[in-house]
């Protein structure tokens, strides 16, 4: 059934940041246990799975890469990621295995359906600190040997924090400012993109809104607003590509983020299903589109 179920939403959080719990070099095991678990899910949906492997702090972690053909002559790619680390002391419902949940969901779909322009689906290793915005962050090592091979990535979207939604007014806060042009009620899914990968941004949230009723907010600032540069975009950003965040906000709404009480339970399930529907079928007009036109015509 070309859907994203809450059932698989669901099974893919608690499996991350329930059974496995909290992962990351510091603790390896489970971090591996993430790695497995991503591996195999790839695997059963019949993808080969490229690991991008590095060492750091001795443990050997990799980036989990694969890529769903499309089926016209075009070489070019729209790339999805997510990373799947959890913060120290936090098992990750949220952050991230809401973005990890998305994207396995979405590759399922793509495996059944191709689309015409390919898709890379990419599990990032290392994005929480202390590797954040430094090189052994994955997706600066994924980002920066995609650049050196000349990989022709149209844009990169990442899937971050993307779990959390509420109905109750001001539910929602914002960085200074901002809580003037942007609803108080955390119901909503946002794009978030720098000045110069704007343009690609608002043509995916007009596509984004074609096609599903999910809420939607966007904003295209600068890096150094709080929270506009913190997931793997950043790291595409720094090596030359287009790319954006699809988020919940994170710390603006959700109140578990980065903290023990990160637990699958706190997620709500319907809202994420549907938000991830919206995304598959954006995703499918982008990849339609794409074939047919350099530019989306929008």
């Amino acid at each position: 059934m070309n859907e994203i179920s809450i059932q698989h939403l669901r099974a893919h959080v608690y499996e991350l940041a329930g059974k496995i719990g909290e992962h990351n070099v510091f603790h390896p095991a489970a971090l591996h246990a993430a790695e497995a678990y991503i591996t195999e899910e790839w695997q059963r949906q019949g993808y080969d799975v490229h690991k991008q492997t590095y060492t750091v702090q001795g443990i050997e972690c990799a980036n989990l890469e694969i890529t769903c053909t499309g089926t016209s002559r075009n070489n070019d790619v729209i790339l999805i990621g997510a990373h799947y680390d959890s913060v120290l002391g936090s098992p990750g419902a949220n952050d991230n295995g809401s973005g990890v949940a998305a994207l396995l969901e979405l590759s399922r779909l793509f495996k059944e359906v191709p689309p015409e322009t390919g898709l890379r689906f990419v599990a990032f290793v290392n994005e929480e600190p202390p590797f954040f915005y430094w090189r052994s962050m994955g997706s600066m090592v994924y980002a920066k040997a995609a650049r050196q091979r000349g990989d022709p990535i149209r844009f990169m979207i990442s899937l971050e924090t993307i779990g959390c939604y509420r109905n109750q007014p001001g539910s929602q806060t914002y960085p200074p400012l901002l809580k003037y042009f942007y609803p108080d009620t955390g119901n909503f899914i946002t794009f978030v993109s720098n000045l110069r990968s704007r343009r690609i941004m608002r043509d995916c949230v007009r596509v984004y809104s074609s096609v599903t009723d999910f809420p939607v907010q966007s904003i295209a600032t600068l890096a150094l607003v709080p929270g506009v540069s913190w997931s793997d975009h950043l790291a595409f950003w720094r090596h030359g590509y287009k790319a954006f965040m699809i988020t919940d906000t994170a710390f603006y709404r959700y109140p578990y983020y980065h903290t023990a009480q990160d637990t699958p339970d706190k997620l709500n399930y319907v809202p994420f299903a549907e938000m991830s529907n919206g995304l598959y079928l954006m995703l499918s007009l982008l990849a339609k589109n794409a074939v047919s036109h350099h530019l989306l015509p929008l």
